[in-house]
């Protein structure tokens, strides 16, 4: 199943934005570089991988859960990618959140995910995102060097406005 990620735009999350990439062949789609597959010359019955020369290549948002159903961890960030020759355009869909917090767009899909899945319906957005808050608690850590450590709640981070 594929996961609707553009409802994210009318949601309490903040909202999507595209990140381009343009130049020579170096994003992967998702862990590979863009590749296809061939059957093999020099094993009958066996398919290889070569490098795209041309063509398309989407991704979905990637996600699993790990050790409980709640448990959500965030693979990949959607993507279209266009590859002709040696050369490669990239659109990748991406949270708006801000350079300061460039490493939460793990916690904004996650968050977002359990939202999505886990929060009762036929409730208000503030029902639900009360609700998510308390049963999916995000607050870490970031420690930089000579810097002195800050504490994120990446709620506050990841919702609009309106909804903090």
């Amino acid at each position: 199943m594929m996961t609707p990620y553009w409802k994210a735009n009318w949601s309490p999350f903040k909202r999507l934005k595209i990140k381009w990439y343009i130049g020579k062949i170096a994003v992967g789609t998702p862990y590979f570089l863009p590749r296809r597959m061939v059957k093999s010359k020099t094993k009958p019955g066996y398919l290889e991988f070569k490098p795209r020369r041309f063509g398309f290549d989407h991704t979905g948002l990637g996600w699993k859960t790990k050790w409980y159903d709640t448990d959500y961890r965030f693979e990949w960030s959607p993507q279209i990618s266009f590859v002709f020759w040696r050369w490669q355009i990239v659109a990748t869909i991406v949270p708006s959140i801000g350079k300061k917090y460039r490493s939460g767009i793990d916690h904004y899909w996650q968050a977002w995910l359990y939202y999505e899945y886990d929060t009762d319906k036929t409730k208000s957005r503030e029902e639900r995102i009360e609700a998510a808050r308390k049963a999916f608690p995000m607050a870490s850590t970031i420690y930089r060097k000579g810097q002195e450590d800050e504490v994120v709640y990446w709620w506050n981070v990841v919702l609009k406005e309106k909804y903090l």
